[in-house]
């Protein structure tokens, strides 16, 4: 066959076909032409060059031509050319194309060469094949849209050539197949000779040549079961001709036994007999009588091999061909044909194939091509029954796919519909000769060859079933039986119903159970049984028709029967053989009666009419019926089936109607029968009946029927019921069941499932889909009961003041928590043999599970042990921490104890069972979506578990592995299979853009993408499963990179998630879209991880630089404005948060926050490594240009643009007022229990669960009685649910906004801070800044405090980027606008400070941007022309703000204290060079020079009872204070103020001056204290010296007080004179204090010169000039200066020194 056509476009133009089947596909254009891209491919489909001399010889000549590119090949290349040809029987250079093509996906396959082309080459057959069956199936499918149709028809005529050649090559083409489906036959018993000649040899076979062969076979028997299936659309779209049919027909008979394709050939036939033999098709009587006559003829002349084979072709041409005739006049149309003659011939002919096995060649083949998961063990046992001598067909058989299966009962379907239109008679003929005969045997009467009913033909038995198999799951093909009353199939119905043997009754049964699926069809089925008799007639002999007076009265009479029959001479019932007296009617009796109650079941299930009938019947006791003929000593499967009936009754139940069948259950299984106890009490002190009950479970537990489907009816019976809010507050079952006997609850029946069924020992069962079956139905059990148990009823119980245990439907929440079955259920979880069956299920034949179908048993018991581990991790601590104490409790012992009490959680089983991350991890590449999405949240949570990511020490190598789960993936040699898998899985593919979120990849992108970050996220700083799989090797506790893995080829998942960062789209049609804009962010989210984490930091920054990551993405950067389409909604929308729109804008958020977080980051790390040229770029990008590394200069959104999110809106609907219900509800418990409700978003299902039982309180209470009150108070409940939901997505958009502020604030201030410019060209970048944010944080400053306090935290910062004093600035025309816009952001931050209920916080930096800025143009520049107007933007603003600085200065948290004092201080000195007393009369006023001198009397205590760490807050706190009065004490009236404050009171009684001055005051921080002593004496005696020189020497009573003081502290002023001469205290006294000291002794001497405390007129000592201008004050040096930083140069302090000495 031709391989041309590109691999990866086959089976994307494979997915599109199937979407648009399924209505998903948009681009319908696109498929079209990519399809006709192929034809040649289609063409050469079948064309396949084996090999030959003049390619080998062209091979090893060393020089080959592939795709008009030269190779030189070496002899390894040509051995491996050679190898692979031989292997696939093919041309030697098409099979060096091949091997040259597989090289990439060996690699990623992890593979070799070889094998990766046998798999490309069988793989891409494949895909052609399955895409020209779908193309021809679509051409012949009526349903189709017509232009789309004829699209196909078109490509169709191309493929085959017809279009514009002759109507020849359709056959042509079908030959071809004939042959292509015999070679493949010979191919696969060529590969089968092959492995057992091997394998005869005693040769090893490799484990890879295993897995070819495995593959080949089953590709092989794919692409025949393909083939099949074109050569019958091509039959059916009447592109053959009846010569084809000869040639199929000569084909048979070389086909020797039956093999697991032979079943290939059916479809094809039954289309050829129906095509040319129905007159319906276009084709003549001529044609017709000339194909019968070769295929009557060759049935003697040329049989086949399968007999029984060609006999049921005989019979569906006969059932064709016999429609020529059912209309026919006398006379024949025919010359010299004898009409009647050949009726009578076609007649016999049909009972000679019967003999021959027609149609038990039929029923084999409708029978044994469905799956396991359509396993029904009473079906089979009936088909079983009328099979008996038939031998079975190979157990492949049942791998046929879904769509081949279709086409097989598609065709029998029409050979049924011919037989009951065309041979009515011979179906007569068939209920008469049966009914004789099983008259005269059941009679008595010899006969020649039937002597017992096992001899009896049953071919009217085996076409009903046929029927029943053929509709069954196809209800548009069943509702043809009930469409018209009149039609020959209703007219069929109703004779078949007539006149029923034992044996026909099931069978019947079995057709009207497959032709009633469905509401209609089941609700017709059920008024037919009304119709054909009357249900209150009983009789014990059956009536005419089959209806449900009948069906009731059998069943009653067996009921009766075993009631009245004692269970220990009850004889056994068989299914053959001599009646026995014990038997009811005949020997076929339990299987009549197995298909009365099947047929009940089903028409329960489907019809809700029909089931509310059987329910309420008037007579027939339907309950008491159906447990009594689950008797143990009936027939396991007859059993089985009363037990699925009662199952049937409860589809769609209500709680009532579970409680009935609770109670009907328990007494059935508990009901003493006292022939039973006397055999099975010997020896047992118990009640009867608790024996009774351990008889039944016994009973249940010996087949696998039983067992199976008891366990499905407890599953039903505790799944919610209809009249269930959600909430789950009611007990599946009645509270007091069983306690006329034992403790009440069900505790007995989880016991028998978990003890007797899935744990027992030995297994009930050996046939593993059996045991996979009655697995599942456990697990199933096992996660209901988990999953009904409401956990979150405990919390509301104890946190709300919801009245808990009046509001739930259980009579208290203690018995709810009791009696539940959730923490038995539990305590099972944590059994040894519960545990060791739960692991040994989930580990599945890999390759069985990839080629099952979803809803097979491999499948579904792996679902179902995934399902119970992930509520199992999700409840355990639920259960450990509340549930099981309090059971422990209340049951005083008397529980059977089960679980493992070593076990501390589910994860101690899991470290014990590491194979199952194994299993996990593989199941989650095997193309199964919903197994893929289960497997992966389930090891997403084992994955995060610290108890699993211990090291692991593997036998293999002295180190220890970084991770656990790591190192068992390296053990099993299983780690690059898994990353293989998600790498396929992550690849990006345009077609899922047409596809949107339906497209299965996108599903996989997104689950995979989840369980990466989780997992990174949970440990980020140690080796986990996701770096592995990244590709991260893990050694011991830190990454590296495998010099040749995958990740250092730029091939690794890592790499590829990169790529869908870099390529995917966030939307489509001009649109940022939900679902493609979420696997952008994720990926991003798990790259931010890496880039973050300080364990891969350095690699994942390495190869994102290496790939230009962030110039990629900056290219894709678009500004977010008001009329964006955000998933079909602006903004603007009214509606927008209430939609997924606000999604959409918090991912693209997200993926900007992630980018200036990235970018920041790459930034610090180019600055710290010295790489300029790279700096350059990303600033140059930054700010709008991006240069490629080919010099290419492309634009960008610039790092300012990206403010856009700021200037958008989102506002929350109004809210209506509720009713009383709801009003004074307290949702509190709704939200984080450890942040409160502020600014914290409610968990949704516990506001739904708090309103729900809020209801449920009112309720019962009687106020909702009435109708209008309970409507209102419903709609008040979704009004609330829906307050919440848009306050949930505001809180998101809100944080998300918040975090990508702060980023974006980062990047801004880090890319100012690391230009390479002069002060002009970055006071020019500071400007365009403080442009872009001034507006949005005076806007903020009113609406939001978090997103004003990181505006602000960034204004500050430019700030400080900018020299406000240089010279060099205001020689430009940057002055002119920087004096403009400083000025702004003073009056700004004025106005914010005002605002009413401000945060702290925020006004704590506008403090200090206000100080930044009034410190720096209090000094000589250009800015001294606004210093006007700053006074009176201050006197502007009120004396509010005053107020409001003053108000923090005292009683503000932190260092907002300090803040707003130096923010006094620098306004006050503004003041005081304006020569205004503005501020000290504000300050006064407010009272606040009276609290700040007063706070000096504080400082000793504060200091001393302060801890540790706060100490140098508050130091810096006391200095500002001193900062400020001394800034105030330079003036007269500030001095004159801070002197009424009573200074020199407050110092005598802060005790300062008074302690010991060489051991300082006591403070809590001893480090430096003496240190921080002296510097609080300087700063208080610099206040002191101030206001004496402010006040002048005329001001005695100041000289006085300060004379006074001196006196009063003449001992400390005397040791700090000697101290600063070094007297007692070693040279030069202690470095920490002698700079405090110098300028205390300079200080101490100025205040006695000045107040003449003593005479120092013959002492000279040069007083340093800095240290009077501190205190006297200087315009040019006071403003920017505190209290604690005056200092005088060092040879000024030498000076100083020794003159004072």
């Amino acid at each position: 066959m031709e391989v041309s056509g590109g691999l990866e476009s086959l089976r994307a133009l494979h997915q599109d076909l199937i979407a648009l089947e399924d209505g998903q596909l948009r681009n319908i254009d696109k498929l079209c032409n990519e399809l006709r891209e192929h034809i040649e491919a289609f063409k050469n489909l079948l064309d396949r060059p084996s090999k030959s001399d003049i390619s080998r010889k062209r091979l090893q000549s060393g020089t080959i031509q592939i795709d008009e590119s030269d190779y030189a090949v070496n002899e390894e290349f040509q051995e491996s050319t050679i190898q692979l040809a031989d292997a696939l029987d093919l041309d030697e250079l098409r099979a060096a194309k091949l091997l040259v093509d597989a090289q990439s996906d060996a690699e990623l396959l992890g593979r070799s060469t070889i094998v990766s082309a046998v798999i490309s080459y069988h793989e891409r057959r494949q895909f052609l094949l399955e895409l020209l069956r779908m193309l021809l199936r679509n051409a012949e499918n009526p349903d189709c849209e017509e232009i789309l149709r004829h699209e196909y028809l078109d490509l169709v005529g191309e493929i085959l050539e017809i279009k514009d050649g002759p109507a020849r090559n359709g056959s042509l083409f079908t030959r071809k197949c004939y042959k292509a489906m015999a070679d493949i036959e010979s191919w696969i018993q060529d590969l089968a000779e092959r492995y057992q000649g091997t394998l005869a040899l005693g040769q090893p076979i490799a484990l890879e040549y295993d897995e070819m062969m495995v593959f080949q076979q089953s590709s092989l028997a794919q692409q025949h079961e393909s083939l099949g299936a074109i050569v019958t659309y091509l039959v059916k779209g009447n592109y053959t001709s009846i010569e084809d049919f000869f040639k199929l027909l000569d084909h048979m008979p070389t086909i020797e036994r039956w093999s697991h394709i032979t079943v290939h050939y059916v479809p094809s036939i039954a289309a050829f007999t129906s095509q040319y033999g129905s007159p319906d098709n276009g084709g003549s009587l001529r044609e017709a009588r000339m194909l019968h006559n070769k295929i009557m003829d060759g049935r003697d002349s040329s049989p086949w091999p399968l007999r029984d084979f060609q006999a049921a072709m005989i019979s569906w041409w006969l059932a064709e061909y016999s429609g020529w005739y059912l209309e026919q006049r006398l006379g024949s149309p025919v010359q010299g044909a004898d009409l009647e003659a050949e009726a009578g011939a076609r007649s016999d002919a049909f009972f000679q194939a019967l003999k021959d096995g027609a149609f038990h060649c039929t029923l084999a083949i409708c029978s044994q091509v469905y799956p396991d998961e359509t396993y029904d063990p009473a079906r089979n046992g009936l088909t079983e029954y009328l099979l008996r001598e038939t031998p079975p067909l190979p157990t492949q058989v049942t791998g046929t796919s879904a769509l081949f299966r279709d086409l097989l009962t598609e065709q029998i379907e029409s050979f049924v519909n011919s037989f009951i239109s065309n041979m009515p008679d011979t179906l007569r003929q068939f209920q008469i000769t049966e009914d004789d005969q099983r008259k005269k045997i059941l009679g008595g009467v010899p006969s020649q060859a039937r002597n017992t009913l096992h001899d009896q033909d049953l071919h009217l038995e085996r076409f009903l079933v046929i029927i029943a198999y053929t509709f069954d799951q196809r209800t548009e093909a069943a509702e043809a039986f009930w469409e018209d009353p009149d039609s020959n199939l209703y007219g069929f119905l109703q004779w078949a119903s007539k006149r029923q043997s034992t044996p026909r009754v099931g069978a019947f049964c079995e057709l009207l159970r497959s032709i009633s699926r469905g509401e209609e069809c089941a609700t017709a089925a059920h008024k037919f049984l009304l119709e054909q008799g009357s249900t209150k007639t009983v009789r014990i002999r059956r009536s005419s028709s089959l209806n449900w007076g009948q069906i009731f009265s059998e069943l009653n009479l067996y009921a009766a029967k075993i009631r009245e029959t004692p269970t220990s001479s009850r004889p056994p019932v068989r299914y053959g053989g001599k009646p026995n007296a014990g038997d009811i009617d005949e020997p076929e009796s339990a299987v009549m009666l197995e298909c009365y109650l099947r047929l009940m079941a089903h028409i329960c299930k489907e019809s809700s009419e029909a089931r509310s009938w059987l329910w309420n019947h008037e007579t027939f006791k339907l309950l008491d019926v159906l447990f009594t003929l689950a008797d143990v000593s009936v027939p396991p499967r007859l059993q089985a089936c009363a037990i699925a009936t009662v199952s049937a009754v409860l589809t769609n139940k209500t709680l009532e109607t579970s409680f009935v069948v609770w109670n009907a259950m328990d007494q059935w299984a508990s009901s003493p029968n006292s022939s039973v106890l006397a055999m099975s009490r010997a020896g047992k002190s118990m009640t009867p009946m608790i024996c009774m009950e351990e008889i039944t479970f016994e009973a249940l537990s010996k087949t696998f029927d039983q067992a199976d489907e008891f366990t499905r009816l407890l599953q039903i019976l505790v799944s919610p019921s209809t009249d269930d809010t959600g909430l789950h507050d009611a007990l599946p079952f009645p509270e007091q069941l069983g306690s006329s006997y034992r403790m009440p609850g069900i505790e007995p029946y989880i016991d028998f499932v978990f003890a007797k069924i899935f744990a027992a020992k030995p297994p009930i069962v050996d046939d593993p889909t059996q045991s996979r079956l009655l697995t599942n139905n456990v697990l199933n059990l096992a996660a209901t009961c988990l999953a009904v148990f409401n956990e979150n009823l405990v919390i509301l119980a104890n946190r709300s003041s919801i009245a808990v245990d009046t509001a739930i439907e259980a009579s208290s929440l203690d018995a709810y928590a009791r009696l539940h079955p959730f923490s038995r259920v539990m305590e099972w979880m944590f059994n040894d043999g519960v545990l060791a069956v739960l692991f040994a299920a989930s580990k599945q034949d890999l390759n069985a599970v990839a080629a099952a179908s979803p809803n097979s048993s491999n499948v579904l018991t792996v679902l179902g042990t995934i399902e119970v581990m992930n509520r199992i991790l999700d409840l355990q601590s639920t259960f450990f921490e509340i549930l099981r104490p309090l059971v422990k409790r209340q049951t005083n012992g008397h529980r059977h104890p089960v679980l493992n009490p070593t076990l501390a959680s589910f994860e101690d089983s899991v470290a014990t069972n590491l194979d199952l991350v194994v299993n996990l991890s593989l199941y989650s590449g095997l193309g199964n979506q919903e197994l893929a999405i289960n497997s992966l949240k389930l090891l997403e949570k084992l994955s995060s578990s610290r108890r699993l990511n211990a090291s692991l020490t593997l036998a293999s190598r002295q180190q220890p592995s970084g991770n656990r789960l790591v190192g068992v993936l390296e053990q099993h040699g299983d780690l690059e299979r898994v990353r293989t898998s998600f790498i396929l899985g992550m690849q990006y593919d345009e077609r899922e853009l047409d596809l949107g979120p339906g497209a299965p990849g996108w599903t996989i992108k997104s689950v995979m993408l989840d369980f990466l970050s989780h997992c990174l996220a949970a440990l980020p700083d140690r080796p986990n499963l996701a770096h592995a799989i990244l590709g991260f090797a893990c050694t011991g506790a830190t990454l590296s990179i495998e010099p040749d893995g995958s990740f250092a080829r730029g091939s690794s998942l890592f790499h590829s998630v990169v790529r869908i960062v870099a390529e995917y789209p966030d939307g489509l049609d001009n649109a940022i879209q939900l679902w493609s804009s979420s696997v952008r962010q994720k990926a991003m989210r798990v790259l931010s991880i890496l880039q973050a984490s300080p364990l891969t930091s350095a690699l994942a920054m390495a190869e994102l630089r290496a790939a230009d990551f962030l110039f990629a993405l900056f290219l894709r950067q678009a500004v977010i404005t008001s009329d964006t389409n955000l998933d079909g909604l602006s903004i603007q929308d009214e509606n927008f948060v209430q939609t997924d729109s606000a999604l959409v804008l918090e991912q693209y958020l997200d993926q900007r926050c992630i980018l200036l977080e990235y970018t920041s980051s790459e930034l610090r790390l180019v600055t710290t490594e010295g790489a300029p040229t790279l700096k350059a770029r990303i600033l140059s990008t930054l700010f709008g240009s991006t240069t490629m590394l080919d010099g290419t200069q492309l634009p960008n959104v610039t790092v300012f643009e990206m403010l856009d999110f700021l200037g958008v809106d989102f506002a929350a609907p109004g809210f209506s007022p509720l009713s009383k219900v709801f009003t004074e509800m307290d949702f509190t418990v709704a939200f984080d229990p450890y942040n409160g409700t502020a600014g914290q978003a409610a968990q949704m299902h516990l506001v739904e669960q708090l309103l729900a039982l809020r209801l449920n309180e009112v309720r019962k209470s009687g106020y909702l009685d009435d109708a209008q009150e309970q409507e209102k108070a419903l709609l008040d409940a979704e009004a609330l649910m829906a307050f919440f939901r848009t306050q949930k997505t505001l809180r998101s958009l809100k944080d998300v906004r918040l975090r990508t502020l702060k980023a974006w604030s980062n990047l801004l201030a880090l890319a100012i801070g690391h230009c390479d410019l002069d002060q002009v060209g970055r006071a020019s970048l500071v400007l365009q800044a403080l442009q872009s944010v001034m507006p949005k944080l005076e806007r903020y400053t009113l609406e939001s405090s978090t997103e004003a306090l990181v505006l602000a935290k960034l204004v500050q910062a430019l700030l400080f980027h900018v020299d406000l004093r240089s010279s060099v600035l205001d020689q430009t025309k940057v002055a002119d606008l920087a004096d403009d816009r400083f000025f702004n952001i003073f009056r700004t931050c004025l106005r914010a400070i005002n605002v009413p209920e401000g945060d702290i916080n925020l006004r704590e930096v506008l403090y200090n941007i206000c100080f930044r800025y009034l410190t720096s143009i209090a000094q000589p520049s250009s800015l001294k022309s606004y210093q006007h107007n700053i006074s009176q933007t201050v006197k502007a603003s009120g004396k509010k703000t005053i107020d409001i600085i003053c108000d923090d200065a005292y009683g503000g948290t932190g260092t907002c204290r300090a803040s707003a004092v130096l923010f006094l201080e620098a306004l006050t000195a503004t003041a005081v060079m304006e020569k205004s007393n503005y501020m000290i009369d504000s300050l006064a006023r407010t009272n606040f020079i009276l609290v700040l001198v007063e706070a000096i009397r504080d400082i000793s205590n504060e200091l001393r009872d302060s801890v540790p760490q706060d100490i140098p807050l508050l130091l810096s706190y006391y200095n500002s204070k001193l900062s400020l009065l001394l800034t105030l004490s330079q003036t007269r009236p500030g001095a004159t103020q801070v002197i009424n404050a009573g200074l020199f009171q407050t110092i005598r009684y802060s005790d300062l001056f008074s302690v010991d001055p060489d051991l300082g005051i006591s403070i809590a921080d001893t480090h430096n204290t003496l240190s921080k002593y002296y510097r609080l004496l300087l700063a208080v005696i610099r206040v002191i010296a101030a206001v004496l020189i402010s006040r002048g020497a005329q001001n005695q009573q100041t000289i006085e007080q300060t004379k006074q003081f001196l006196a009063e502290n003449r001992t400390l002023v005397v040791s700090v004179f000697k101290r600063q001469a070094g007297f007692g205290f070693g040279s030069g006294g202690e470095d920490s204090t002698m700079d405090s000291v110098d300028e205390l002794v300079e200080l101490f001497v100025l205040l006695m010169t000045s107040t003449e405390f003593i005479d120092v007129s013959k002492i000279s000592f040069p007083l340093g000039i800095s240290s009077l201008s501190a205190i006297v004050g200087d315009e040019r040096g006071r403003a920017d200066t505190s209290a604690w930083q005056f200092e005088d140069q060092q040879g000024t302090k030498r000076q100083r020194r020794k003159a004072f000495t």
